[in-house]
């Protein structure tokens, strides 16, 4: 892959896919910054501006790294813990059943009790059971039996949208569902507060970060900065970010750790980098060092090898090649073995809908995100094209920086 992320935004703008792309980096002891804006922004009045990089991007699933360091947070105070009892703050969950099936006559449900009890490990590890409906065929059905008319239904709390029964036994499998959206709503009842004000109390104030907020947005001094509120979404559902979709920010109600957070992706390197250098900003060097460990269980990992492999893999591989190692870290996919010219060995990598992408790499130091800003109608291959381009070339520039050293 030749193409450098200046060339293939610029293409991908040209050719009327895109409307730009914010991309941010740095390395650990911060003397390489690449921080660029391409492209422009249209405004509800029809206004075009160039893109900014402080300008407020729809993080989507990005949110699960943030309201996964928030929990870490918590069992560092000891609040939370990793691999204890969580019935306390979360007593649905204990209560959840297992779906193994469907009765052949009658179609109703058959469900089984769980053998283990569901930890907040699994929850930031996609272990636990819990999917969403769209990544698992027996949730979906469960869900069009039981609740059809989910997709007209406003304004849900945590508990009311994913009230769905464990897909697998606690910590027998992997799939990816709303566990961080579960561990955010165990924050707010540990913390006594909404996810946000802990999260702007112990992630963002620390960084001196300002500028984030769960949707819907209704700071006008953030509004007029979001990347997504144009004529194409009046709303600013991130409609581009999920591929055309975005009914999910209007579905639910109050925060969610899965999915709902707006910022900046200058913001979101900041928190980036600070887990990056291990400053003691946000948690100690051992939690980030826990971070960075494979805490799939050998039973779960299994699952996530099939899962990798599964048609939905390349959603869940998130731009690594499908043989290299991998596991899963206590907030993202976790690389087990280095890639030459490319991630190291233990590189934390996720993203957000169909345009984010991000990544920690504490061997090479370094850390990124990238957004495309796509327009619509959505195009997923160049999309997931300018992602990999973004995720190669900062190495190649990082590179070359150092060569000038």
């Amino acid at each position: 892959m030749s193409e450098t992320i200046e060339s293939a935004h610029e293409a991908a703008i040209a050719a009327g896919k895109i409307t730009g792309g914010v991309i941010c980096a740095t390395n650990t002891t911060g003397s390489f910054t690449y921080k660029t804006a391409i492209g422009t922004r249209t405004t509800l009045s029809g206004t075009t501006l160039p893109l900014e990089t402080s300008d407020i991007c729809f993080l989507a699933s990005a949110t699960k790294f943030l309201a996964s360091v928030a929990a870490l947070q918590c069992v560092e105070d000891g609040l939370l813990s990793l691999t204890g009892d969580i019935s306390k703050y979360a007593p649905e969950l204990a209560a959840k059943k297992v779906l193994v099936g469907f009765d052949e006559e009658t179609g109703e449900a058959i469900l089984e009790d769980p053998i283990q009890p569901i930890t907040l490990e699994m929850l930031l590890t996609h272990s636990s059971g819990l999917t969403y409906h769209f990544t698992d065929a027996k949730i979906a059905r469960w869900r069009e039996k039981y609740i059809p008319d989910r997709e007209t239904q406003h304004g849900l709390s945590v508990e009311d949208m994913f009230n769905y029964p464990l897909a697998f036994q606690p910590g027998s499998s992997w799939m990816y569902g709303p566990g961080l959206d579960w561990a955010g709503r165990m924050i707010e009842r540990a913390t006594g507060g909404s996810l946000l004000e802990r999260m702007q109390a112990r992630i963002f104030d620390p960084l001196g970060i300002s500028d984030a907020q769960f949707y819907p947005v209704t700071r006008e001094d953030l509004r007029g900065k979001l990347i997504d509120l144009n004529p194409d979404d009046p709303q600013a559902l991130g409609r581009a970010v999920l591929g055309g979709g975005g009914e999910m920010n209007l579905r639910t109600s109050g925060d969610f750790g899965g999915h709902g957070l707006f910022t900046s992706a200058e913001s979101f390197l900041q928190v980036l980098h600070s887990i990056l250098a291990s400053d003691g900003k946000l948690l100690k060097s051992e939690t980030v060092h826990d971070m960075f460990t494979d805490h799939l269980s050998p039973d779960a990992k299994t699952g996530h090898q099939a899962a990798l492999q599964s048609p939905m893999g390349q959603f869940f591989r998130v731009g690594v090649d499908p043989d290299t190692k991998m596991g899963y870290g206590l907030g993202g996919l976790l690389t087990l073995e280095s890639v030459d010219g490319w991630y190291g060995e233990r590189t934390l990598t996720w993203g957000g809908g169909m345009t984010l992408a991000w990544f920690i790499d504490r061997v090479n130091g370094l850390c990124g995100v990238g957004a495309v800003q796509a327009r619509l109608p959505f195009d997923a291959g160049v999309a997931g094209e300018l992602k990999q381009v973004f995720r190669r070339d900062v190495y190649r520039k990082y590179d070359v920086w150092k060569g000038g050293l």
